[in-house]
């Protein structure tokens, strides 16, 4: 099942008050950017974070979730609609999240 575009629209305009949040629509989902780090993603209607110890102690009753099959679990976020809890969640876990990997050029 895709998300919808009515709830990425939803958490984009809760992510809006943030500088440099960035969304890539892919197969029907959305993988969101802090800072040029992917943090996460809108699965099925479901926003998802990188299990980071951060995002752990901010969220310690916070279900284990796969986004789709196969990949790594990651954080449900049950307070999609507190702009505060979010802006801190992602202040707060940006520096543990990885670089994001260079792209290779084509010759």
């Amino acid at each position: 099942m895709a998300s919808s575009k009515e709830y990425s629209e939803f958490v984009l305009d809760q992510l809006s008050g943030m500088r440099e949040i960035a969304c890539k629509p892919m197969m029907g989902e959305y993988i969101l950017y802090y800072r040029g780090k992917l943090f996460g993603g809108i699965y099925d209607d479901r926003l998802l974070v990188k299990n980071t110890p951060t995002a752990r102690r901010l969220m310690p009753d916070a279900p284990l979730e796969l986004p789709y099959p196969g990949a790594k679990e990651m954080l449900l976020v049950d307070r999609v609609d507190d702009r505060d809890f979010l802006r801190d969640l992602l202040t707060a876990m940006v520096d543990e999240l990885p670089e994001p990997k260079e792209k290779k050029k084509k010759i």
